[in-house]
């Protein structure tokens, strides 16, 4: 008997086929086959009329990677599809199985972890295609294809916008509404009064009952006149406070702490957990060291559990024990899925160091701490907190001391304990202490933050928008279409950012907003798991949004672009500002009969003066864009430096200093 496997990353065959033995061949889709084709009304490869049936063709340059997968196919006794296990794997595999023309010889198997043992037990238990995660899956397909398509249409007519999307534009929303909190934010001056004594510091915080609040100088000097240097110790409370562990990582929480953490941007994160899932040759065999890496869920397997748990015991004793996470959400979770985690607790990061990248160590590190110390005890601190009296004035001081650190034994890498001694007061002889000096500071209240990356896939999950497959793919596509720009790794909205969900909010504002999103992807939730239709969930859809995107095509303003007041040399038509691919430019308003676009020379950044020529040092760049320092009197002056110069010059060979890892060095005579 002849079994033909079809997965989809090629990366996983070779691995897959060793596990499974000579009876079995593995080969692959490379991800999709087919999509919507753009045919039809208003292109959307989908029929309005008929129940929004949609029209699919192969994937451009997957024709002839069909042909031969249907040949193996039809050559084979068996066929089993084994895509990944989300929504977009399960519609993967029915894509497979209607392209290939499978009848009642095929199963579907789903496993988390690319190992033997997860594969062998998967295959023991194929089953057919769940339809309703394939409709859950098309609807999300369809709706976004709609919107996309519709709105796109609409911003490139009104807009020099290019493009609209279901979630996308909602993130931009986030984006725009923050910067404009920010634009109206007006600080506000408050002060606060502390008491310094020899080994604490107290802070003002009431008066007799009353939280108190110091709007002005005037009003904290008058407190400051009406206290002494004498405080009465008027309550001491000590409790012991436990502070629990983290649960396992989901797509989004890996994202953010290898962001804070690590330093790693969102899509690099995905890449390096893609080939950790996928399989990495670990010395005698190749093996796939995390489970998979898109999924919501936290939930940890009973085989991982009790592995981990004897795990922490022979190593660290069994009052290091701790609970399993439980998820406090059930909404949106596809619970099918696990936490991320390492497919083997005996596989420590140091022992496979070796074997990785050093970015791949470095989160393989992160994800095994965080799965292992999920399942540890609690943190427990001693925490002492005394109330002193100044005139009924109350001042409060707060210390905690680690008694037992838990599953900080481990995860004190990523999460540090810091200790805070206060002295012990029972060994004061009165009850009166004396302070060395009170002050009182200036502060002023601070607008909101700008959206990080991280912080930005944060408030996405927290607002049921997206999902794990999803982040990273709007962010990358806001950058694409410039709507955005980073500035200290902080997302600011662009001009043309700005006017696009302006106009998007004026017309479209009951669609393209959080809970309209949230309920949505709600629904498709319900679709996934039978209890809606989903050419019914569609329907209601498109008859809101339709008439919505006939009147904004009907009475949306055309932006007029703003124009430079200068004319065109080709044409004479004034020249306007617009916006492209690489951000802002000069271009003529007569677009399309007249193409001028004004060419803008770059500023050359001058660092210095050149030693050898007296021409000026600039940022210059090599073939492969690394950057170094040079002459601008190049090919003439062949003076070249790969570090910063500082402009100084060296007493010895006459040649520039220059700053090298923060030390000031001579390139020639320091070598």
């Amino acid at each position: 008997m002849k079994n033909l496997v079809i997965v989809e990353s090629p990366s996983k065959s070779k691995t897959i086929e060793k596990y499974l033995g000579k009876d079995y061949k593995v080969t692959s889709s490379k991800g999709h086959i087919r999509d919507l084709t753009t045919t039809g009304k208003y292109g959307l490869g989908v029929d309005l009329e008929n129940n929004f049936k949609p029209n699919y063709k192969i994937i451009t340059g997957k024709s002839k990677l069909v042909k031969d997968l249907k040949k193996e196919a039809e050559a084979s006794d068996y066929v089993i599809l084994a895509t990944d296990p989300d929504r977009e794997g399960e519609a993967i595999s029915w894509h497979l199985l209607d392209a290939l023309g499978l009848k009642n010889n095929y199963g579907r198997v789903v496993f988390n972890e690319i190992t033997e043992n997860a594969i062998k037990e998967a295959f023991k238990t194929p089953r057919k295609i769940d339809m309703d995660l394939v409709h859950s899956q098309e609807s999300r397909r369809i709706l976004d294809r709609i919107i996309g398509f519709r709105l796109s249409k609409l911003m490139q007519n009104k807009t020099e916008g290019k493009s609209a999307g279901r979630v996308q534009s909602v993130a931009l929303k986030l984006i725009v509404d923050r910067e404009k909190e920010i634009e109206a934010f007006t600080p506000e001056e408050y002060f606060t009064i502390e008491a310094e004594f020899n080994d604490f510091t107290a802070s003002l915080t009431k008066y007799k009952t009353k939280k108190i609040e110091i709007k002005t100088k005037v009003e904290a000097e008058e407190i400051l006149s009406k206290l002494t240097n004498a405080f009465k110790i008027e309550d001491v409370k000590e409790t012991t406070k436990n502070k629990k562990s983290k649960p396992p990582f989901t797509t989004s929480t890996l994202t953010q702490m290898a962001s804070s953490r690590l330093g790693f941007t969102a899509s690099k994160t995905m890449r390096l957990a893609q080939g950790l899932y996928e399989g990495k040759n670990i010395g005698t065999e190749t093996v796939g060291i995390i489970s998979y890496m898109r999924t919501d869920s936290i939930r940890l397997s009973d085989v991982f559990i009790k592995e981990a748990y004897s795990y922490i015991k022979a190593n660290f004793g069994e009052k290091y024990i701790g609970k399993v996470k439980q998820t406090k959400k059930k909404e949106n979770v596809q619970d099918a899925h696990e936490a991320i985690r390492p497919t083997s607790i005996k596989r420590t990061p140091e022992s496979i160091k070796s074997y990785l990248t050093p970015d791949e160590y470095k989160l393989y590190s992160l994800i095994y701490t965080r799965a292992l110390s999920s399942l540890m005890s609690d943190e427990t601190v001693s925490v002492t907190t005394v109330v002193l009296d100044n005139n009924d004035y109350k001042f409060t001081a707060s210390g905690s001391v680690q008694i037992f650190d838990g599953y900080l034994k481990i995860y004190n890498k990523y999460e540090e304990s810091n200790d805070k001694y206060l002295p012990n007061f029972k060994d004061y002889n009165s009850n009166i202490i004396v302070s060395k000096e009170i002050t009182s500071t200036s502060h002023f209240t601070e607008p909101p933050s700008r959206y990080t990356e991280e912080k930005l896939i944060k408030e996405m999950e927290s607002l049921g928008i997206g999902r794990p497959s999803t982040y990273v793919k709007i962010i990358e596509v806001l950058k694409e279409r410039k709507y955005i720009e980073i500035k200290e790794k902080k997302f600011v909205p662009t001009v043309i950012g700005i006017k696009v969900t302006e106009k998007l909010q004026e017309y479209f504002s009951k669609i393209i907003n959080v809970e309209y999103t949230s309920n949505m992807e709600t629904d498709l939730d319900k679709v996934a798991e039978g209890k809606e239709v989903w050419y019914e969930l569609l329907d209601k859809f498109y008859k809101d949004f339709e008439p919505l995107v006939k009147e904004a095509f009907d009475s949306m303003e055309k932006d007029a672009p703003e124009t430079t007041g200068d004319k065109c040399p080709e044409c004479g038509k004034d020249l306007v500002y617009r916006y492209g691919k690489f951000g802002k430019f000069i271009a003529c308003s007569g677009y399309p009969e007249c193409k001028y676009i004004k060419k803008e020379e770059k500023e050359k950044e001058v660092i210095c003066v050149c030693p050898k020529c007296g021409g000026n040092i600039i940022v210059k760049k090599t073939k492969r864009r690394k950057e170094f320092y040079g002459c601008d009197n190049y090919p003439k002056c062949k003076y070249a430096l790969w570090d910063k110069p500082t402009g100084e010059i060296c007493p010895k060979c006459k040649g520039l200093l220059v700053n090298k890892k923060g030390e000031i060095i001579c390139p020639e005579c320091d070598k």
